[in-house]
């Protein structure tokens, strides 16, 4: 038994250090708040009480602060992550609401060799960096650090590979150019800020790091590295069984109604039936769309570009669209002044008296059409614009597209108004069917690849667009990309009311709050000095003593009417 206890001692001695870069190869690790001596004398920098059990911690609060390391400590942090290709920023932080700033800047003149921004205003985390080939490059996580809430944040990067973490929970993985950290002499490395004037960052600090090893996030978050379960673990996978348990006793309850039901409609006749653009078809229908060909199946309405051959024309025609077909048709033309007309187009001429004449391509002949009386134009002569298919002249900008709805711009397509004349334009997520782009179809997106869902989604498509929807167990982070579901936010986990609950890949963990000692699991108040002669510590630096005696930590005994005396402190 004695050597159990010995074991799990050890075990939580390593479990509970890697957190504070316990074994860590100080060749590899940089304490950022330690090498910077920060609240000694750095103005706008205030210590306070941290988010770990008696842990330091930095509010960030004027815009006025310079927050620079000096520059022979500066040099002696950047030999150890200069030429690396693997390297972990670390912090914990709590940044208030809407606050865009930067945590850490590394730069030499007006190039970032490594800068990670949180932008409240954007929801976004930003990391800025050099690539191999001297272009700067960012890297955009679509992530809200900015709620006024703790978080732990990890950003790795493995030569190639970019990894986020928020609150030990697997968020992003990338693949990333390779960064260039062939950083130069003289380069300033900033805290909290960009420069003397930017990116000032509003919150509070603590344990900002950088670990200059593979997988470097795990001395944030040593679970996350665990292969062994704990016995919180094992209590937490039982409970989920019974849950799981009650689950399958509602959902077989709920099948043997619905067979009940079932066998109820076995004498009835059921047709499935689809619905489009307010018109009901009936199961196996099929009917033409535009410039597709649909039909219904099984409920579901399923359509497929029309395939147009080459019409084979006579001399005397040739092909053209007629308004309502989808494919080209062979029309009359008509051969005037060396030029081709085809049926129902229009050519004005001047004779010679200059006077305008319209003619039209009817039966394979331009017919005479007479003109209606030109509008005054309120424009200036030099503004005026002769057209090939009217006699009037119209004035530079003239909106042809409200002249009348345009018969030609048919299914997702609208009309674009031209200095002399108009055309029909595919709608944004719509490919053109027809090369005037008179009919246009829906680009799916998720097929091509050409949508923006992230992992824990999956990509559905709809009419001109797309959607992310989040896999199951998974909740929404923003419209591309979602994560776990939050056993902290529901309340279903097994943190002590003394302690903090963050959500993790699989389930939770749990950190005393600060002046508390313990597991997470269990939560102790802890006092500075602990309580003596049998006194209790209740909650943070308050001790009960027992009767006979008093002081802060229950150091002095008193006689108490045949009492015996208490042992003074």
């Amino acid at each position: 038994m004695m050597g159990l206890f010995k074991l799990y001692f050890l075990y939580s001695i390593f479990a509970i250090f890697p957190a504070l870069g316990f074994g860590v190869d100080p060749a590899l690790h940089i304490n950022v708040f330690d090498e910077l001596k920060l609240g000694e004398s750095h103005a706008g920098v205030f210590q306070v009480q941290g988010f770990h059990n008696e842990s330091r911690a930095f509010l960030f609060q004027d815009s006025w602060r310079n927050v620079r390391v000096k520059e022979d400590v500066a040099e002696v942090m950047l030999q150890k992550l200069r030429d690396k290709t693997e390297f972990t920023v670390l912090a914990t932080l709590k940044q208030e609401r809407l606050n865009s700033g930067v945590l850490l800047s590394i730069h030499y003149a007006e190039h970032r060799y490594l800068e990670l921004e949180s932008s409240g205003q954007r929801n976004e985390i930003r990391l800025h960096y050099r690539t191999r080939d001297q272009r700067q490059h960012t890297e955009v996580f679509p992530y809200s650090l900015a709620d006024a809430h703790w978080h732990k944040l990890s950003v790795a990067v493995s030569i190639s590979h970019v990894v986020l973490h928020v609150d030990c929970n697997r968020i992003y993985e990338r693949v990333i150019e390779n960064p260039s950290m062939d950083i130069p002499s003289d380069t300033t490395v900033w805290l909290g800020q960009r420069n003397q004037a930017h990116g000032y960052f509003k919150g509070i600090m603590q344990d900002v790091q950088l670990v200059v090893m593979p997988q470097g996030y795990i001395s944030q978050c040593p679970d996350l590295n665990r292969t062994c379960p704990t016995c919180n673990d094992f209590h937490g996978l039982v409970q989920k069984i019974m849950e799981l348990q009650d689950v399958l006793a509602k959902t077989s309850s709920k099948l043997s109604r619905a067979e009940e039901k079932m066998q109820g409609l076995d004498g009835c006749y059921c047709e499935r039936s689809c619905s489009m653009n307010g018109v009901l078809y009936r199961e196996d229908e099929g009917w033409t769309d535009g410039c597709r060909n649909c039909s219904c199946y099984n409920g579901t309405v399923q359509c497929e570009s029309i395939s147009c051959p080459p019409p084979q024309c006579p001399p005397d025609s040739a092909p053209a669209y007629v308004p309502g077909t989808c494919c080209k048709e062979c029309q009359p033309v008509c051969l005037f002044r060396g030029r081709v007309y085809v049926e129902g187009d229009l050519k004005s001429v001047r004779d010679s008296s200059g006077n305008c004449l319209l003619f039209e391509c009817q039966e394979h002949s331009m017919q005479r059409v007479e003109n209606a009386p030109c509008p005054e134009l309120t424009c200036p002569e030099s503004e005026h614009i002769t057209l090939t298919d009217r006699c009037c002249k119209v004035c530079r900008g003239h909106h042809f597209c409200v002249e009348g709805p345009s018969p030609s711009c048919v299914e997702n397509s609208e009309c674009v108004n031209l200095e002399a004349g108009s055309c029909c334009s595919c709608k944004d997520g719509y490919s053109a069917l027809r090369d005037d782009s008179a009919y246009c179809g829906d680009i799916d997106e998720c097929a091509e690849g050409k949508h923006y869902c992230r992992e824990n989604t999956m990509c559905v498509n709809t009419p001109g667009s797309f959607m992310c929807i989040c896999h199951t167990g998974y909740i929404r982070i923003d419209d591309y990309s979602c994560t776990e579901h939050d056993e902290c936010t529901t309340g279903l986990h097994s943190c002590d009311e003394h302690a903090i609950c963050f959500n993790t890949v699989g389930g939770h963990s749990c950190s005393c709050k600060p002046g508390y000692v313990g597991n997470g699991t269990v939560c102790r108040a802890l006092c500075d000095g602990l309580c003596q002669n049998g006194g209790s510590c209740v909650n943070p630096d308050t001790c009960i003593c027992q009767q006979g005696f008093t002081g802060k930590r229950c150091e002095t005994g008193k006689n108490t009417g045949g009492e015996g005396r208490g042992i003074q402190g």
